[in-house]
């Protein structure tokens, strides 16, 4: 019988518990145990390690609808990969994984998280030397190369649109502008979507170069005094410092235009998974299943063209652009962003929403 773990890591979004829940279901079918580690690597630098056995009943099917991570995503201030590199304890960190998954005796770790984690678990792939490592992609910001859409992207989307549609009630009754800040880091994608869903006058994306004064202008000549103005907290404006929407928000005040800031923040990652994201997750838990299954290791489950499959983690390094991470100095991260052949550019364009100078 397989002993199979499984590991949520990285901020949280909806679709966790779906993707638990499938990976549970799917294993028990085959007569495998499986362990869910808590807290992520938290829950691996404890002795002894911090693990539930799973069960269909333990997280019943009505409940995977919700947001979060039934098994916990970490503690802020416990030690991993980045707080041990800052304390000068990683040796000591990586023994203690190493020792943790030792005494787990697992046949394979299911790794659930973004691409920090993802390029984390890639660069340290000799702690995961004796088990197989089956990574799935999620996070809502969509940055992750080699997979068209991930976990939690779609409810993120929902989020945000449905609180731009509200924002946009109260904007038509006080005939003003709401500048709403996307969530997203570096990459576009969360407010390029919700900003077409929601019927925004202009989205500003750190992939493409924007001038504020046409921004202005282009506000200037709506046919309505109200709407919403979309943000993603990664653009910047030069000679100008403070969160995005604070920045963009004092130039539409300067130009004599009414607006509000509004910032949504982590209700994004919330919300009642999708039918698209438990589509998803299930999808992408199945194909977990079957790499464990086939003998795979160091791979990624991927959606690419409506096919569900897995590809390496070298493939997924090598795919996207390579950054440092901001919080961990010696790692490199994988990311994607908004490829500017992305149709949904055109159809922004062609429905006359301000979205830079490139188009």
């Amino acid at each position: 019988m397989k002993k199979i773990g499984i590991m949520t890591t990285g901020g949280d979004c909806s679709g966790l518990n779906t993707a638990i829940q499938r990976i549970v279901r799917g294993a028990n079918l085959r007569k495998w145990a499986v362990y869910g580690i808590l807290d992520g690597t938290d829950g691996l630098c404890v002795t002894p390690p911090a693990v539930i056995k799973l069960n269909d009943m333990m997280l019943p099917i009505e409940n995977v609808r919700l947001a979060g991570s039934f098994l916990h995503n970490g503690h802020a201030n416990a030690l991993n990969f980045e707080t041990a590199i800052e304390r000068g304890k990683i040796a000591a960190f990586n023994k203690q994984l190493r020792k943790s998954l030792a005494e787990l005796k697992l046949d394979a770790l299911i790794l659930i998280g973004g691409n920090g984690s993802l390029s984390l678990a890639w660069a340290n792939r000799d702690i995961y030397r004796d088990l197989q490592l089956i990574c799935i992609p999620k996070t809502i910001d969509m940055d992750i190369p080699l997979t068209d859409r991930t976990i939690g992207f779609d409810t993120a989307v929902q989020q945000l649109t449905s609180y731009c549609d509200q924002l946009m009630l109260t904007a038509r009754s006080h005939h003003r502008w709401f500048v709403v800040q996307a969530m997203g880091r570096d990459c576009g994608n969360l407010a390029l979507y919700s900003g077409v869903a929601s019927g925004a006058a202009a989205i500003l994306i750190p992939e493409i170069k924007f001038d504020v004064n046409r921004l202005v202008e282009h506000i200037k000549n709506q046919t309505t005094d109200y709407g919403i103005i979309v943000v993603s907290e990664g653009i910047t404006l030069r000679g100008h410092s403070g969160k995005p929407a604070d920045m963009i928000s004092r130039k539409l005040t300067a130009a004599g235009i009414q607006n509000r800031t509004a910032f949504p923040e982590h209700i994004q990652r919330a919300g009642d998974t999708t039918a698209a994201d438990r589509l998803l997750a299930t999808r992408f838990a199945d194909c977990a299943l079957h790499a464990i299954e086939n003998g795979e290791t160091n791979v990624m489950t991927a959606l690419i063209n409506d096919e569900c499959r897995t590809v390496s983690l070298a493939d997924f390094i090598a795919s996207g652009e390579i950054v440092h991470d901001p919080k961990i100095s010696d790692l490199m991260t994988s990311n994607a962003y908004v490829s500017p052949d992305n149709p949904l550019l055109d159809v922004a364009h062609d429905m006359g929403i301000y979205i830079g100078e490139q188009k």
